[in-house]
């Protein structure tokens, strides 16, 4: 679940540089952190990062 909360909060950075036309360097640049966002959105959704653990008794 955080992956996708930090994908969402990439995407909100790289549209208000976007929207608000704010001249970055190539590193702080708005494709960047789409592609940022989408890279976490893809291990998101493969699953990585979710805790598949059993807590509790076995019997």
């Amino acid at each position: 679940m955080m992956l996708g909360i930090a994908a969402a909060v990439l995407f909100f950075i790289s549209f208000l540089i976007n929207a608000a036309e704010i001249s970055t360097n190539h590193v702080f640049s708005s494709g960047n952190f789409m592609i940022l966002g989408l890279m976490l959105l893809a291990l998101h959704v493969a699953g990585v990062g979710s805790a598949w653990t059993t807590r509790g008794r076995r019997r």
